[in-house]
């Protein structure tokens, strides 16, 4: 177990390594950045003090690695625009992230799990019809799409919520409601997915040997179902979150610049806006370790959930 946790916190380092390449290369195939941001504002002589205060005057592979070495002291540099360092702004901003895609996964969680046993259960009932058509309902339904139907209908008609921005702490009323909106746009459309599959891990489940066994010994129905056959659907359960968790990020940046979410998804959207590539560097490079750090999570799970498999 341990030569299995330390392989795959090695190979963090090429993914990211991978990931600051790709990234550092898109952002200067646009063309020369302090002059996509300044344009016709500045003579050639401010533009080209610019550069240099930036670092842009040196080779590509050179302000790379000067960037890099940078990166891993904890330096990303400056943005372009307020001249405020990247780590500081990516600070301000995480949290906020954070909060919104942790109960996101809460409710997706919280929603997909009784619903998909529910239905697996009762197949073919009327709630396991119901349950299958909100489910396709929800998982077509875009993001962006969502966000501002829950606007219409909560904010502005039945004026119940607030329709954006970010209030104090979430553990108060006066903070939750305004997540209570994002989270939902961020998290019911996942949960139509969990749903869909959970019902159709439980109902494959539910007829094998093993289940038939526990109930011929005469234990609960409830039992039955939570113990023995719910566990092993856990399984592809945790699969399916690994896969989801970069779409998590994804819809975050969506659902914030909807809803004007203080985080960082809006952040790399306004950055990219303005041409400012140091900070869409810096945001790119910090939810890349946060997707690779969820699925290292994620393959340590299956061991606690399913004794039988090991990391040799």
């Amino acid at each position: 177990m341990f030569q299995y946790i330390l392989r795959r916190t090695l190979l963090i380092i090429p993914i990211l390594l991978g990931v600051t390449i790709l990234v550092f290369s898109l952002m200067h195939i646009s063309g020369d950045p302090v002059k996509l941001t300044y344009g016709t504002n500045l003579t050639a002589d401010m533009l080209q003090q610019k550069r240099q205060e930036l670092g842009l005057d040196k080779p590509i592979v050179e302000q790379y690695f000067h960037w890099l070495i940078n990166a891993l002291h904890g330096d990303l540099g400056l943005s372009i625009r307020t001249h405020s360092g990247v780590i500081q702004l990516i600070n301000e901003r995480v949290w906020a992230t954070l909060e919104l895609t942790t109960i996101a996964l809460l409710i997706t969680l919280v929603v997909s799990i009784p619903a998909g046993i529910i239905s697996a259960v009762k197949r073919y009932t009327f709630f396991d019809q119901v349950a299958r058509i909100f489910a396709l309902f929800w998982v077509s339904m875009p993001y962006f799409w969502l966000g501002l139907i829950f606007m219409i209908i909560f904010s502005i008609n039945l004026k119940l919520l607030p329709v954006s921005g970010r209030g104090g702490a979430i553990w108060t009323w006066e903070g939750f409601k305004y997540l209570i909106l994002p989270s939902l746009t961020l998290g019911l459309p996942p949960a139509a997915l969990f749903m869909r599959m959970i019902r159709s891990n439980m109902l494959e489940i539910i007829n094998e040997d093993y289940v038939r066994t526990a109930r011929s010994k005469g234990l609960k129905e409830y039992t039955v179902v939570l113990k023995h056959a719910f566990r092993n659907a856990l399984i592809s359960v945790v699969t399916l979150l690994g896969l989801r968790i970069p779409w998590l990020f994804g819809g975050a940046v969506i659902t914030e610049t909807v809803f004007a979410w203080p985080g960082m998804g809006r952040l790399l959207v306004d950055s990219i806006m303005k041409r400012d590539y140091p900070v869409v560097q810096g945001v790119v490079l910090v939810i890349a370790i946060l997707v690779v750090i969820s699925n290292i999570i994620v393959d340590f799970a299956y061991a606690f959930l399913d004794p039988r498999i090991r990391y040799n």
